[in-house]
């Protein structure tokens, strides 16, 4: 936004965050503001909006004598990431991706055991992991 546009200077009124400011404010303060001053207030902000999330969740709770509060606030992203967190953010895309594919596996793995043993099938006489067994009496 160019302030210097008398279009743009216009409608910096207009921003959901400037109004926001200017209504917790009185009106004889909130006119005296020049589209300048407004314009700064927005990039001071960093352009705010306080608007809704998916997950809202606010409360207070008491300790002894000492009160906490608490906020959990859950929804998209929308600001641009700097450097790090973009690094950061594909680490624990990677990492979840690995822990994804190993419960995948072990799972197939759980299965293809369980489907060989209710087969009667025995790769290694005499060696067993107890898995058949515990499942036959747990769950049948």
């Amino acid at each position: 936004m160019n302030p210097s546009d008398p279009r743009q200077a216009h409608d910096i009124r207009r921003d959901a965050s400037i109004q926001n400011l200017l209504a917790r404010m009185p009106p004889e303060v909130a006119q005296t503001f020049t589209e300048a001053q407004l314009a700064a207030l927005r990039v001071a902000l960093g352009a705010r909006s306080w608007g809704r999330h998916a997950v809202d969740l606010r409360g207070t709770f008491a300790v002894w004598r000492w009160r906490y509060y608490f906020v959990f606030l859950l929804g998209r992203n929308r600001r641009e990431l700097s450097r790090r967190e973009r690094q950061l953010s594909l680490l624990l895309q990677a990492a979840f991706l690995a822990l994804v594919l190993l419960c995948s596996t072990l799972l197939g793995l759980l299965v293809l055991y369980l489907v060989k043993s209710a087969l009667g099938i025995d790769l290694f006489p005499g060696l067993s992991l107890g898995i058949w067994d515990w499942f036959k009496v747990n769950v049948f």
